[in-house]
């Protein structure tokens, strides 16, 4: 539960993440927080939720037995807030907080600090990516978000949260994936392995082998073989010469090399959207960019002249 203290390799792992953001001290045991302006009881009725909070889903019996723990013992450690408006907004603990309402807490133990939003936003994903395990496509969409609400790359969100570009970009890939089989990601009937193997298949192909991988039970390498095996189907050895020409030759298709495969991850992870090279002869081609949103067009348009 929340209020137990936990493991001493999870402990520095967080540690790691969390000091570079607080300072030192905002991670150890009360001896005070970089920015700390009180320690002391706030009312509950004063904070409101973490706007940047990634998780959308608590576990209800875990919140349960917390509420019981809080009941018997009170909030062994103080929630993390900032000034906000006439009151306070929560930077961590919302699980604290809201088992402290159910127990019929009026007052809360809390540290305030002085925060940023783009540092309230570190901090939320730190303190859920590290310390408790959220669906991989909330990972994925609150990556998106800080991506998009601070107009920053993949590399260097990496940088800010200790993580591999790769692990990074490979999550955000994800959020390409149909409805259908996200929603079978969320139910646990498909991994992530699973997922990230099936993105490089057309939509059709991937619902068509998402449905196999759980009527056969394959594990995630049998999974990369299908996808192999589907792209090398897939893959035209010729293509006609588009002037409708019966009599000229075929022209053999360029192959996708594992070069040409290379930069389209570089552009992938570059740019934090979906990329497509779509070669039509040895030295010419198309750089497809997909976007979503206005606003991800203008962050996306931004890198490439920021770039030129």
């Amino acid at each position: 539960m929340e209020e137990q203290a936990p493991q001493e390799p999870s402990r520095r792992r967080l540690g790691r993440g969390l000091s570079a953001l607080l300072g030192t001290a905002a991670v150890g045991d009360g001896e005070g927080f970089a920015g700390d302006q009180d320690s002391s009881t706030i009312s509950a009725e004063l904070i409101e939720r973490n706007p940047f909070q990634p998780r959308k889903d608590f576990d209800q019996e875990q919140l349960n037995e917390l509420t019981d723990s809080i009941r018997q013992h009170g909030v062994l450690q103080p929630i993390l807030v900032r000034p906000f408006g006439d009151g306070y907004q929560l930077i961590a603990g919302e699980r604290r907080l809201i088992a402290a309402k159910r127990a019929g807490l009026d007052q809360i133990p809390s540290r305030v600090l002085q925060l940023s939003d783009q540092q309230m936003c570190e901090v939320s994903l730190e303190e859920n990516l590290k310390r408790q395990d959220l669906n991989v496509l909330e990972k994925a969409a609150a990556f998106q978000d800080y991506l998009q609400r601070f107009q920053c790359t993949i590399e260097e969100l990496a940088r800010r949260l200790s993580l591999d570009r790769s692990t990074v970009s490979n999550m955000l890939r994800l959020l390409d994936l149909p409805e259908t089989i996200k929603d079978d990601l969320r139910s646990n009937k498909l991994t992530a392995g699973h997922a990230r193997a099936v993105l490089s298949l057309s939509e059709e192909d991937q619902l068509a082998l998402c449905k196999r991988i759980q009527d056969e039970n394959l594990s995630v390498r049998k999974t990369e073989e299908a996808v192999r095996q589907l792209v090398a189907a897939n893959t035209p050895d010729t293509v006609p010469f588009p002037t409708g020409d019966v009599d000229k030759p075929a022209r053999t298709a360029p192959a996708m090399t594992a070069h040409v495969l290379g930069m389209q991850d570089q552009l992938r992870d570059w740019l934090g959207a979906k990329v497509e090279i779509k070669l039509k002869g040895k030295e010419s081609g198309k750089i497809l960019i997909e976007f979503k949103t206005s606003d991800d067009f203008e962050r996306i348009l931004g890198r490439l002249q920021r770039a030129a």
